[in-house]
C-alpha cells in the first residue's frame, strides 16, 4: 500500500514536470498557447511559473524563469517524495 501511494506522488510529480516542460516548448510556437491543449497546460502551470515570473524579470526575448522554476520544482519535489517515504516508512504503511 505505501509503495503504491509512493508511486502516485512521484507519478504526479512526473506528469506535472512534463507538463512545464511542454509549456516551456510550447511558448516557441505562438500558436501553441491558443490551441486547446496548450491553453488547458497554461492554466495548469501558469500559477506555478507565475511566482517565478514576478521575481525574475525577462531579459529582453528570453525568459529564464521557466528553467529556474523547473529546477526549483526538480528539487522540492525530490524533497517532498523524500519526505513522502520517511512519513510512510515511518507508519509502517
Amino acid at each position: 500500500m505505501g509503495l503504491t501511494i509512493f508511486q502516485f506522488g512521484q507519478t504526479l510529480f512526473e506528469v506535472y514536470y512534463w507538463l512545464i516542460l511542454i509549456s516551456i516548448f510550447g511558448s516557441w510556437f505562438p500558436a501553441f498557447h491558443s490551441s486547446k491543449i496548450g491553453g488547458w497546460i497554461g492554466k495548469l502551470v501558469e500559477p506555478y511559473l507565475s511566482i517565478f515570473r514576478r521575481f525574475i524579470p525577462p531579459l529582453g526575448p528570453i525568459d529564464i524563469s521557466p528553467i529556474i522554476a523547473l529546477f526549483v520544482f526538480n528539487y522540492l519535489s525530490s524533497f517532498a517524495l523524500e519526505g513522502l517515504r520517511r512519513s510512510l516508512t515511518f507508519i509502517g504503511v
